[in-house]
């Protein structure tokens, strides 16, 4: 097995989700050997009410976490609209620096789709309302995500970034950015290395949505923030460049996004 970042490069994780029950039992200990491994910063991102909140703990526990807070499609409060109490006295925390993750997702189909998009604009209007990015959700859902996008003109990113490079193309016009993680390793990720191809480093985000996804070589076993290290190696092998160059693009994209200092 080749060494996770051998001279501790600067990884900044742009999405993962380390209040999910797969980090309970060793969280602590984890953050400890990630930060060992060159983490300097983490956005953990809620997905309803609740585990925003639980983002927000480990931000207020965790010097290298930031929090966003949102409702994630398939977490919809059914029959309820976006509760923006609740929203506003999550983002009244320091350390919250985003709404998400929100979005349409088509796949699951977990709400019906109408439902899907009012929560969608509601919660990017909030944004807005609040000067904040989005952090978006979209599977299978490209035509409505780009056209609700295209409307309001969110600042934000599209995470993990499933897209053709056309669509990459009009996410970019918008002055958004484009998030990349362990998939872009994965043999069948050839619409992704078309996307990378075209993508500016300037529009990078490097992201994990960890406990998921996972790069080669550790696909199918819990992922980490550290392992954006892999994600990064093959960027830097489709683009011609230093794996160096595409972590410190990825961690300066961020602080400009989220008005992070690290």
């Amino acid at each position: 097995m080749r060494t996770i970042n051998p001279n501790k490069l600067p990884i900044f994780d742009s999405h993962a989700h380390y209040d999910d029950e797969a980090f309970s039992n060793d969280l602590d200990s984890l953050i400890g050997d990630i930060k060992q491994k060159g983490v300097v910063g983490i956005i953990n991102c809620g997905v309803n009410y609740e585990s925003s909140k639980k983002s927000i703990l480990l931000s207020e526990k965790h010097s290298i976490f930031y929090s966003a807070v949102g409702v994630h499609p398939s977490d919809i409060y059914e029959g309820k609209n976006l509760d923006v109490t609740v929203m506003s006295h999550l983002v009244s925390h320091p350390k919250v620096v985003a709404i998400g993750e929100i979005g349409l997702d088509y796949h699951w189909n977990t709400f019906p789709r109408e439902v899907q998009i009012k929560w969608f604009e509601d919660q990017i209007k909030f944004a807005k309302e609040n000067s904040l990015p989005v952090i978006v959700h979209d599977r299978e859902a490209h035509n409505d995500t780009l056209e609700i996008l295209k409307e309001l003109h969110p600042i934000g990113v599209v995470h993990c970034f499933s897209g053709s490079a056309e669509m990459a193309k009009e996410v970019l016009k918008l002055g958004m950015y484009i998030g990349v993680g362990g998939v872009v390793t994965f043999k069948n990720a050839r619409k992704m290395v078309e996307v990378i191809k075209m993508l500016p480093l300037d529009r990078l985000l490097l992201e994990t949505d960890a406990p998921y996804l996972s790069p080669e070589p550790f696909r199918g076993k819990r992922c980490s923030s550290d392992l954006i290290y892999f994600t990064a190696s093959k960027i830097a092998e489709i683009k011609g460049i230093t794996i160096e160059d595409v972590l410190n693009a990825s961690l300066s994209n961020t602080k400009t996004l989220f008005g992070i200092e690290v």
